[in-house]
């Protein structure tokens, strides 16, 4: 429980004092011409961006994973089985932003802080942005798990996302991530008529990349990838990868995209990406943000 109380308390209290506003809204106000625009939209593909809420903006965030496209017309490429996430994000600050979400993998329930440690605008432009969530797995069942306690539904991600701009068309972000699940995932690998199960390791450690290159003013192909360090040995999940198309039209913000992995949550993305990319297992997708 001490892990749950900590990560409530960076989201309850994360860290005052900080200055500076962060992009305006898209819609409403022209950036100063010392800003420089990392990333449009608060996330790249699957990871976190720099970006922030600006005071005052609710973000409204639709997201879908429809199901491999390799299973071609037995459900047209994916499109009978998706999984959705609705989100909801607050700006109470220029520099802290609060989110409350539901995914229907894993019946998943996750509340999220999200703040501004550190911006340089001269010279090199650098973004340093602290990001803690916590998530509750509700699809547990009693019956399969008898002795369950809610704490074993828990699970915790902790970034340090760290961003530049290269160029005003290129920017680069890295998020070194720690994962802490208290109910650790399965890695299952069917053989013939036997399965051989994988037990993954509580705690995860990761390095996320990204990138956006703007190809006109209001398209961009953003990129990320993550890199697992400690993997167990003989699990089928493999580091996630996902490439797409981001579309800015006002007030909304549209990201198509193709992924290996179909969860949206990091402990999902991060720790449970299936799909192969060589193969072409891999699953399309969408995310849409609306401020208000």
């Amino acid at each position: 429980m001490n892990k749950f109380y900590f990560s409530l308390c960076f989201i309850v209290t994360c860290w005052s004092g900080l200055s500076q506003d962060l992009l305006a809204s898209l819609d409403t106000i022209t950036q100063p011409e010392n800003k420089v625009s990392h990333f449009k939209g608060l996330k790249i593909v699957n990871f976190e961006s720099t970006k922030l809420a600006s005071q005052g903006d609710f973000y409204f965030v639709v997201s879908h994973r429809f199901s491999s496209i390799t299973n071609g017309f037995d459900d047209f490429f994916g499109l009978d089985n998706a999984v959705t996430q609705l989100k909801f994000i607050y700006g109470f600050t220029d520099w802290l932003n609060v989110g409350v979400a539901r995914s229907s993998l894993d019946e998943r329930y996750g509340i999220h802080a999200k703040y501004r440690i550190y911006e340089k605008n001269k010279d090199l432009p650098i973004k340093i942005v602290g990001y803690h969530l916590v998530t509750a797995n509700t699809a547990l069942k009693d019956d399969d798990f008898p002795e369950i306690e809610f704490k074993d539904r828990l699970s915790y991600v902790n970034q340090i996302i760290i961003s530049t701009a290269f160029t005003k068309d290129f920017s680069f972000e890295m998020a070194p991530t720690y994962i802490h699940q208290n109910l650790a995932t399965r890695s299952i690998i069917s053989q013939e008529e036997t399965s051989t199960f994988v037990d993954q390791t509580h705690d995860e450690y990761l390095l996320g990349l990204g990138g956006r290159y703007k190809i006109s003013k209001r398209l961009s192909i953003n990129m990320d990838y993550g890199i697992h360090f400690n993997r167990v040995s003989g699990s089928n999940f493999r580091n996630p990868l996902a490439v797409g198309l981001n579309i800015e039209t006002g007030g909304h913000i549209f990201q198509v995209h193709f992924s290996n992995a179909q969860g949206m949550f990091e402990d999902a993305f991060i720790s449970r990406a299936t799909g192969d990319w060589s193969e072409g297992d891999i699953f399309f997708g969408f995310n849409l943000f609306r401020v208000f």
